[in-house]
């Protein structure tokens, strides 16, 4: 039964899944956009935005709570002195989902997940 089991799975265990967002995650940080699959997109979006409010904070324990999700610490920097500051003025929909087609081996429908300027 699936009774009260929230979240996507993505056909994975639990390490592999967290390791797989924490990565995603990590790289739409470092690049600003990361081209995926719609359904990771969709399973890792409300945690990058959530990492967003949490770093707009500022403060040490935001700093340490945001590193224990990322996976580099240059990354960590970029998210809590740049990234976050940028939307200090905006409650919230830091970023965006662009629909690209499908993908040409498999027809997975990949889109760009990307951060709002």
């Amino acid at each position: 039964m699936r009774h009260r089991v929230a979240g996507r799975h993505l056909g994975r265990s639990l390490g592999q899944r967290q390791a797989l967002f924490r990565n995603l995650i990590t790289e739409l940080f470092r690049h600003d956009r990361i081209k995926t699959t719609e359904a990771k997109a969709k399973a890792v979006q409300a945690q990058a935005e959530k990492l967003i409010t949490v770093a707009k904070r500022g403060d040490v324990q935001a700093r340490r709570h945001v590193a224990a999700v990322l996976t580099d610490e240059a990354v960590v920097k970029r998210l809590v002195d740049e990234i976050a500051p940028r939307y200090m003025e905006r409650p919230g929909g830091y970023t965006r989902v662009v629909h690209l087609g499908p993908r040409q081996g498999d027809a997975a429908p990949m889109v760009l997940l990307a951060l709002v300027e």
